[in-house]
């Protein structure tokens, strides 16, 4: 572990609107789509300073084919008498209850975790989520890259088992703990969301069945798999201005971690006649971002060609008055 000195703040310059305890949370899973499955997950307790509580590890069997083994290691030899994620939900839920969910990438863990406990019938006890990438970018950290093992490097923290539940979880503790203390100091408002839990869930007809083998794409970033959009009918009305009111037929594009998940969001924005973007280009009307300061192609794209950003919040907004198609549609 880290000495405790390390970036410490004194509790007493210690910023009072700071959460009073963290779940350090790290999933493996049998993919990256919206119907893959946990098949092991770890928890590191950590209280309002960053000082680890408890930690808790536990195999889950996926119920399908384990997906890439090459990465995680776990066959569905070694899943085979693991628990139904049903069966470890409570315990699970137990040392999320009353903290902020903190992950590396904290979309694709809390992604993960909603359907899961969606499937379950259950609700997960956590109203808000932490991703050390976003904290790491508000820090200004001199990183190559947002890989956890650059994090772990800048920080002098040994890995010793990448991509196995437990260990990602302790070496992200122990980044997480001076990290947290840097923004104590600094005062800096920490970059919370809010979760939003699912309260129902099915995976639908097109939900897969894998061979023993089948091998998913499995990526470090833009985790997110693409899905069939529906056309939206009405003809594009222009950009967004600055003010006024969403037209239906306008382009919008999301970039980044969203407090809402991100395919209620898109669905919200068919039912108001947007349509959703999947890119950015010069006929985007809007992008919606909640880190308009990243670095990424949409948000480049969108300064290049002077696209009108907003951040979710404002977004939601504007979804509730969304003016009707001129002459009513296409």
């Amino acid at each position: 572990m880290l000495d405790d000195s390390t970036a410490a703040a004194s509790p007493a310059s210690w910023p009072a609107a700071y959460p009073e305890g963290y779940a350090v949370v790290d999933v493996e899973t049998t993919g990256l789509a919206r119907d893959d499955r946990i098949v092991s997950a770890a928890v590191y307790q950590l209280d309002t300073h960053g000082r680890v509580e408890d930690s808790w590890y536990t195999l889950v069997n996926p119920e399908r084919d384990p997906g890439p083994v090459w990465i995680h290691g776990l066959t569905s030899e070694v899943l085979a008498e693991a628990p139904l994620f049903k069966d470890i939900a409570a315990d699970f839920a137990d040392r999320l209850a009353g903290r902020v969910l903190v992950a590396h990438n904290a979309a694709f863990d809390w992604s993960m975790i909603a359907r899961e406990y969606a499937r379950a019938g259950m609700e997960v006890p956590v109203r808000q989520r932490l991703c050390t990438i976003a904290l790491s970018k508000e820090l200004g950290l001199s990183l190559p890259n947002h890989k956890l093992e650059s994090l772990a490097a800048h920080y002098g923290v040994v890995q010793q088992r990448a991509h196995h539940a437990l260990d990602d979880a302790r070496v992200l503790a122990e980044t997480f703990r001076p990290s947290l203390h840097r923004a104590a100091e600094a005062g800096l408002r920490l970059p919370l969301l809010a979760c939003q839990p699912l309260t129902e869930w099915s995976d639908g007809p097109s939900a897969r069945s894998p061979r023993i083998g089948y091998q998913p794409s499995y990526r470090s970033a833009g985790w997110r798999p693409s899905r069939r959009l529906p056309p939206c009918p009405y003809p594009n009305p222009g950009r967004y201005e600055p003010g006024k009111q969403l037209i239906q037929g306008m382009r919008v594009a999301f970039s980044g971690d969203t407090s809402i998940d991100r395919e209620l969001l898109e669905d919200r924005t068919i039912e108001a006649g947007l349509h959703v973007a999947s890119s950015v280009s010069r006929l985007t009307s809007l992008l919606v971002t909640n880190d308009p300061d990243s670095p990424t192609g949409k948000v480049t794209k969108a300064r290049s060609f002077n696209t009108p950003v907003v951040d979710e919040a404002a977004y939601v907004q504007l979804l509730s008055h969304v003016v009707p198609a001129p002459g009513g549609g296409a």
